[in-house]
């Protein structure tokens, strides 16, 4: 008899071992590898630029590590298999600094090295709304200021914007936010260009 139990004892934790093999964590990221320059951020004035991106505020419920889809018009499911690189909140802010910067061949001062006597770009974002449906759409809401700091000019704007979720899995969904986020990245630009070229509160979305 005590062979037995020791035998199904032995077989039940295997099947839990190979569960768990079975389903490993999946890791995402924001940052969008082709990033290319807008027709407003070519026209920018010659000189370095400087950006600084404060942290970007998220709903509570994204504020996390897990991806969170939308299933219906009720509830949302957190995926703890399929994960961001960082907490989402941090995720979000690293695409957008990189993306903008990128885009304008921009230095980016947050963690340091601000310059004196040189004009830097404060960029402060509001994510409003983020809904994903696997295989349906990504639908985001996005609010920003930048505020130049020699001389207090500022623009005040925001963006909708809806992208396809191609495909029934969370790489389809991550896909349509990486294309969101870019598009966020690309209207900052823009911004930033008509605040240098002596802009204000214009918006190019």
């Amino acid at each position: 008899m005590q062979r037995s139990v020791t035998f199904i004892s032995l077989a039940a934790a295997a099947l839990l071992l190979s569960a768990c093999a079975s389903a490993p964590t999946r890791f995402y990221t924001l940052a969008d590898t082709a990033a290319p320059a807008t027709a407003a951020a070519r026209a920018i004035p010659t000189g370095q630029t400087y950006i600084e991106v404060a942290p970007v505020a998220v709903p509570e419920r994204l504020a996390r590590p897990q991806i969170v889809v939308r299933t219906d018009a009720t509830r949302v499911d957190i995926l703890e298999q399929d994960r961001w690189s960082a907490p989402f909140n941090n995720e979000l802010r690293d695409a957008l600094a990189s993306g903008v910067a990128n885009r304008l061949g921009a230095v980016d001062v947050t963690r340091g090295g601000r310059p004196v006597n040189q004009p830097v770009y404060r960029i402060v974002v509001e994510l409003r709304q983020l809904d994903a449906v696997k295989g349906g759409k990504v639908d985001a809401a996005f609010g920003w200021t930048i505020t130049r700091s020699d001389n207090s000019s500022s623009a005040v704007c925001r963006l909708t914007v809806v992208e396809p979720a191609a495909g029934l899995g969370v790489d389809g969904v991550v896909q349509g936010m990486q294309r969101a986020v870019a598009n966020a990245a690309d209207a900052i630009a823009a911004d930033v260009t008509a605040l240098r070229a002596g802009k204000t509160g214009v918006c190019s979305s």
